[in-house]
């Protein structure tokens, strides 16, 4: 069952007498279908991370459009990595006579596991709103053992 609502009655079907009503059933129907938050589109509302493991390290990438790079912050903590965002838009303009005016602050966060990322040598680039981090990896010992059936 995808819909619970009819979506836009039909003016055509409707009696000319009852246009107000037909408008208050459209706003009605268009209150119901704005499924919130069921369907929040998590690609809109932050940036897209692409992670690649090599042999010796994982380069992360990061998609920024129009930030600059002293709006993003990088942290490395015990294998997880934050990749976080604060921009301010406010362009102060004298001598204008505005009725309205709008500023847009916006914050945004990832963060990702790196099961055996060093936390020394980490390099990253931002070009043309492309984050590229790149991650060295640790050599660990492999502990595995063989255990013998009786």
């Amino acid at each position: 069952m995808s819909r619970f609502l009819p979506s836009r009655r039909n003016r055509n079907l409707v009696n000319k007498d009852f246009d107000d009503f037909d408008d208050f059933y459209n706003m009605v129907d268009d209150f119901f279908n704005w499924n919130w938050p069921s369907r929040r589109n998590f690609m809109r509302d932050t940036f897209k991370v692409d992670v690649e493991e090599n042999k010796d390290n994982y380069l992360v990438t990061a998609e920024l459009p129009g930030v600059n790079k002293d709006e993003v912050d990088i942290e490395m903590n015990e294998g997880t990595m934050n990749i976080s965002i604060k921009r301010e838009e406010n362009v102060d303009e004298e001598n204008k006579n505005y009725i309205h005016k709008e500023r847009r602050y916006s914050s945004m966060s990832r963060n990702i596991y790196l099961e055996d990322a060093k936390s020394q040598g980490i390099k990253a680039n931002l070009d043309n709103g492309v984050l590229k981090i790149t991650v060295p990896k640790e050599s660990k010992p492999d502990s595995s053992v063989k255990i013998d059936i009786d």
